[in-house]
C-alpha cells in the first residue's frame, strides 16, 4: 500500500502523520455555476475534449500517482496542471489540502479517464481539519501560477465558492456516506486565465483569509521526448 507523510494542522497544533492511500478520486466539472461549467467545457472542447456523460464526473485513478514531489516528468509537450482543493478521509474525519490534477491534454481528447492516469498528481504535504474551515469555506481562495519561460505569471485565480461544496461532492461519490479513510478526492477547478496550456513550472496556493493560513506548493515539469 502507498503511504504519504503529511502535516495535519488544526487549532490543537501541527502533527506529522502517515497516511495510507487506498483510493484516488478526481472529480471534474464541479462548478456551482452552470455558466462556469459551460466555460470550462468550451475550454476543453477547444482542445478536442468531449464532455463526460455525468456531471460532475468522478474518475478513479491509481493512488500511487499521488506525490509531494517538487518535480515530475511527463511524456510529450501536451500536459498541464490545474489547482484544486483536495479532500482526504482520515480516521478522525475529513481533512482538506491542495493539489494539482496534472493531465495529458492530447490523450484527454480521446479518453478523459486515461489522460488523468498518465500524470502524477502533486499534492502539498499539509492538511487542514475541514471542520475548522467549513463555516467560512466559501471565503477560501485558490491560485496558480505558471512559468512559460519568462517567470511566473498568474494562471488561475478564484474562490472555492465557485466549486461545489465538499459535502456535495462526497455525497455524489459515496451516496451519502463519509469519504472513506485513505481516500483522496480532487475537488475540481475553474477556468485558466488565457486558456489551458503547458508550462515548465506550476505553483499553487490555497489561502484562508479568516484564519490567516496558507498552503503553497510547486513543482517543475520535465518533458520527455515522444518516440
Amino acid at each position: 500500500m502507498t503511504t504519504l507523510s503529511v502535516t495535519c494542522v488544526s487549532a490543537a497544533g501541527a502533527e506529522r502523520r502517515t497516511l495510507e492511500l487506498r483510493a484516488l478520486v478526481v472529480a471534474g466539472l464541479t462548478g456551482r455555476d452552470t455558466a462556469a461549467v459551460e466555460h470550462h467545457l468550451a475550454e476543453l472542447a477547444a482542445i478536442g475534449v468531449k464532455a463526460p456523460a455525468r456531471i460532475p464526473a468522478y474518475f478513479r485513478n491509481t493512488s500511487s500517482l499521488i506525490t509531494h514531489g517538487t518535480a515530475i516528468e511527463v511524456l510529450g509537450p501536451d500536459t498541464s496542471g490545474e489547482v484544486e482543493f483536495v479532500l482526504v478521509g482520515m480516521p478522525d474525519g475529513l481533512w482538506v489540502g491542495l493539489g494539482s490534477d496534472h493531465t495529458d491534454r492530447r490523450v484527454e481528447a480521446v479518453a478523459i479517464d486515461v489522460s488523468k492516469q498518465l500524470c502524477a498528481k502533486v499534492v502539498a504535504p499539509v492538511l487542514w481539519r475541514f471542520d475548522e474551515v467549513a463555516e467560512h469555506w466559501d471565503s477560501l481562495t485558490l491560485k496558480a501560477w505558471i512559468d512559460e519561460g519568462e517567470g511566473l505569471a498568474i494562471y488561475q485565480d478564484g474562490l472555492v465558492a465557485s466549486i461545489r461544496r465538499p459535502e456535495e461532492l462526497i455525497e455524489g461519490y459515496t451516496g451519502g456516506a463519509p469519504l472513506p479513510v485513505g481516500t483522496v478526492m480532487f475537488g475540481g477547478t475553474f477556468g485558466a486565465i488565457g486558456g489551458i496550456r503547458p508550462s515548465r513550472r506550476f505553483e499553487m496556493e490555497l489561502a484562508d483569509p479568516v484564519l490567516g493560513r496558507v498552503i503553497r506548493h510547486g513543482y517543475s515539469v520535465t518533458t520527455l521526448p515522444l518516440a
